[in-house]
């Protein structure tokens, strides 16, 4: 029983921190970026450190998330109950959030090898913003998960 509680409480943590760093990029750095407040240099560097942040939490989130997915579910209760859907749920939003993550810094990092910034900062936002959307999404339905609650 304690290993779940560990392993609840990384998922949690590195979810929420995976979560917040993207809403962070999204909403402050590269409006920054946009407006020219930011040079390419350190936009990079933070683009570098957010991919590697979101791909070593995805490591974590696939390893915690199996560990409670396979202690706490059937394939029958996955595929037959509102919590297995919620599950099924956060496993595909995971897959989108990773996606729009990675797409967003190619978007970014290909304009700022050329010591641009204004243009793909604006073209990254909005795979930005989406991720971001998609981010909030997936701690509304942990939330959901951790109150127990029945939504049919």
């Amino acid at each position: 029983m304690a290993i779940d509680t560990v392993m609840t409480t990384l998922h949690v943590l590195v979810g929420a921190l995976w979560v917040g760093s993207v809403v962070f990029v999204a909403g402050a750095v590269l409006p920054a970026a946009a407006d020219g407040t930011l040079d390419a240099a350190p936009l990079e560097a933070i683009a570098d450190r957010l991919v590697y942040l979101s791909r070593g939490a995805s490591v974590v989130m696939l390893l915690t998330g199996g560990h409670l997915a396979g202690t706490g579910y059937t394939v029958a209760s996955l595929t037959g109950t509102s919590r297995g859907h919620l599950v099924l749920a956060m496993l595909a939003l995971w897959f989108v959030f990773t996606a729009l993550v990675e797409i967003g810094r190619s978007r970014l990092v290909d304009g700022l090898r050329e010591k641009r910034v204004r243009a793909p900062a604006s073209a990254a936002t909005g795979v930005f913003r989406a991720a971001a959307v998609v981010g909030l999404l997936l701690l509304v339905d942990a939330g959901l998960l951790s109150a127990g609650i029945e939504l049919y």
